[in-house]
């Protein structure tokens, strides 16, 4: 009763550290998705004379090209003039012309962060006077487009593959050393190791345009893949193909050799391939380790080892269980998989997935940093949907360890079922001894086939034709007769024991679980992609920390601003819908009685410009009983509406209302007021 209810604690006790051990946060600093922080002139600021450079600030070193940094005046034409370069630390600058006119100046920035993922990102300011735009820059997403999403389809493929040829090598030398000669194996461990091969020269020529123009037709220029094989990513690609290429001598031993070997040279060909196996798959995953996340940010001396311990698990947790579930689909009927490799894999998948939770807590840690980025930031809404599965995951993986253990209880009956064709060549040798001594007799019992073959044998021509064939022909045919009979025997007794296999309710239940299993792992691993992608929660809130700062500062100064002839109001919103939180500010100048230049800005909490369907300003002074004067702003470019010649008639102290419409049936308004005039 002890040894029952032992595995339950344990996997319930998994099943909490898989739920919330994911969720242990620390407060130290770390980065990773370069995140903009600061500029220079700032984010939609009016300056009286024109400067010389735009300098931007990252919250991590970045890597640039001639066109990362451009500055568009109001037609589009480019202002800017040299190659960027670092002015210091994580700041990057580039030199203007000189005597710029007046208006409004588009910054465009597009740059690879340290952990190799494209950031990019716009925003404008002002010389002299606000004006109109010629320039419509979305809010730019770097690596989107066909090219981001055939890239998102590279790294899914090279994940998968991954885990498959690793997994599933790791489950024929651990588990089930028979299964080398299971040829649904052998084509499961190729196919993962031509999806990986593929995947990684796929990704090596996409890269360049990945990163750079986003173009389909870019793929192909030989000069954007030289400077990609500059880079840290493509280094790393390419060590990934070189290993590849030792892999593929790996499978060739494996699936040839290995599985003719017998007794001690099996056994020291075994200890041999789990080093050399090991060896290559740990390489294969510092592939990863070495370019992304874990590279940059906190402890990367100990993150790049969690991270490569972290691939090996899930692979040998889940690359295993997609070759338990083929060689439980797909093994042939004198070569099925044994309760005891069952069993192995069992154990070895338990220990897998406590380090898998282990590890995954480390990173988490790493990348979030503080409880709110779970439910705040993208990061951490996808990490809990990740948590979620992986929960669900382990829970079956505890139903199939049942069904495990009842495929155990069920192994004389297999024994009995393995027994049978050898008992079926037992009985066809005496068989064949009659046949050989009694032909006449034989062909009389014998199938009608069989009858007929031996006619066609002794030439179709009756009892001379016997006669004349003389002794010589009748052991021939006697012989054939044996050899079809025992080829009759062993089919019935194959179909049998296929039967007798598909009958057992332990195997047909394990079956089910771990096909239930390999389903929510194909999630697992398509969300663990886009984690991969997606911009850390840590550096999402610290940008955001940043801009709150900023606009802290603004607002501190709006009495000052007045003074000099500007206003700038922030105001927060809730419009209670999907995606409905965010701050409105709202820029008047010269902020007094007559025509005035108005802007308005709308970002996300953590800072970022975006768009909402509908901006609408008034103006009330209760004072006076003036109002709402309504102001409907024209679109410039994302998160940034504009009004020319907003009348203010009189001084005095006006509410400003801003309404925020962010679907259509979500909207709200904010007020604030204000001296103007």
């Amino acid at each position: 009763m002890t040894q029952t209810i032992a595995p339950r604690v344990r996997m319930l006790v998994l099943l909490f550290l898989a739920v919330t051990g994911a969720l242990l946060a620390g407060a130290a600093p770390a980065s990773a998705h370069a995140a903009l922080t600061g500029s220079d002139p700032a984010q939609g600021v009016v300056v009286d004379k024109a400067p010389t450079q735009i300098s931007l600030t990252f919250s991590e070193t970045v890597s640039l090209n001639d066109d990362s940094l451009r500055v568009l005046d109001p037609k589009g034409t480019r202002v800017d003039t040299g190659k960027p370069s670092e002015v210091s630390g994580t700041t990057y600058a580039v030199q203007l012309h000189s005597g710029l006119p007046d208006g409004t100046y588009t910054v465009t920035y597009q740059v690879v962060s340290a952990d190799s993922h494209p950031v990019a990102g716009a925003y404008t300011f002002s010389i002299g006077s606000p004006s109109e735009t010629s320039v419509s820059v979305s809010d730019r997403t770097a690596g989107g487009g066909v090219v981001g999403l055939l890239y998102d389809v590279g790294r899914y493929l090279s994940y998968a593959g991954f885990i498959v040829l690793a997994g599933g090598a790791a489950f024929v030398l651990v588990c089930w050393q028979r299964g080398s000669g299971v040829r649904a194996l052998q084509r499961l461990v190729v196919a993962g190791w031509v999806a990986m091969t593929a995947a990684t020269l796929f990704l090596l020529l996409l890269r360049g345009s990945y990163t750079g123009s986003g173009k389909l037709g870019d793929v192909f220029d030989l000069a954007l893949l030289a400077d990609v094989l500059q880079t840290k990513t493509g280094a790393a690609l390419v060590s990934r193909l070189l290993l590849l290429a030792a892999a593929a001598l790996f499978i060739a031993v494996l699936f040839g050799a290995y599985d003719k070997r017998e007794g001690d040279e099996k056994r020291d060909l075994t200890f041999g391939l789990a080093i050399g196996g090991t060896v290559v798959a740990a390489g294969l995953a510092a592939s990863w380790a070495m370019a992304e996340h874990a590279s940059t940010g906190l402890q990367p001396g100990i993150a790049m080892p969690v991270d490569v311990l972290h691939l090996l698990s899930v692979a040998t947790w889940l690359g295993g269980l997609t070759a338990l579930l083929v060689a439980l689909y797909r093994a042939p009927a004198d070569r099925p998989v044994d309760t005891a490799a069952a069993r192995r894999f069992s154990r070895l998948a338990f220990g897998s997935v406590l380090v898998v939770v282990a590890t995954g807590t480390y990173q988490s840690w790493r990348q979030l940093g503080s409880w709110s980025a779970f439910t705040d930031t993208r990061y951490g809404q996808l990490l809990l949907v990740k948590i979620g599965l992986v929960a669900l995951l382990v829970g079956i993986a505890w139903i199939s360890r049942r069904w495990t253990a009842r495929l155990a209880d069920t192994a004389p009956e297999e024994a009995v079922a393995t027994s049978a064709p050898e008992e079926a060549v037992a009985t066809s040798a005496p068989e064949a001894a009659v046949a050989t001594s009694a032909p006449e007799k034989e062909h009389v019992t014998a199938p009608a086939g069989t009858a007929d073959a031996a006619e066609q044998t002794s030439g179709g021509a009756g009892p001379d034709a016997k006669g004349s064939a003389g002794a010589g022909s009748a052991p021939a045919a006697d012989t054939e007769r044996a050899a079809q009979l025992a080829r009759q025997r062993a089919a019935v007794d194959a179909t049998r024991q296929k039967r007798l296999r598909d009958s057992d309710t332990g195997r047909s239940g394990l079956r089910r679980s771990v096909l239930a299993e390999a389903g929510v792992a194909v999630v697992v691993l398509a969300v663990t992609t886009v984690l991969t992608s997606t911009e850390p929660g840590r550096t999402e809130q610290e940008a955001a920390a940043a801009n709150r700062s900023s606009s802290s500062s603004s607002a501190s100064s709006d009495s000052a601003d007045s003074a000099s002839g500007a206003l700038t109001l922030d105001m927060s919103f809730d419009t209670g819908g999907t995606d409905g939180k965010g701050v409105v500010s709202v820029d008047l100048d010269p902020a007094r009685t007559g025509p005035n230049e108005m802007h308005v800005y709308v970002t996300r909490p953590n800072g970022r410009a975006f768009d909402v369907p509908e901006v609408k300003v008034a103006f009330t002074l209760e004072a006076k009983k003036i109002g709402p004067l309504p102001v409907t702003p024209d679109h410039i470019t994302t998160g940034h509406w504009s009004a020319n010649g907003v009348q203010i008639p009189v001084a005095g102290e006006w509410e400003v209302a801003v309404t925020v419409r962010t679907s259509d049936i979500d909207q709200v308004t904010v007020s604030k007021n204000a001296q103007i005039g």
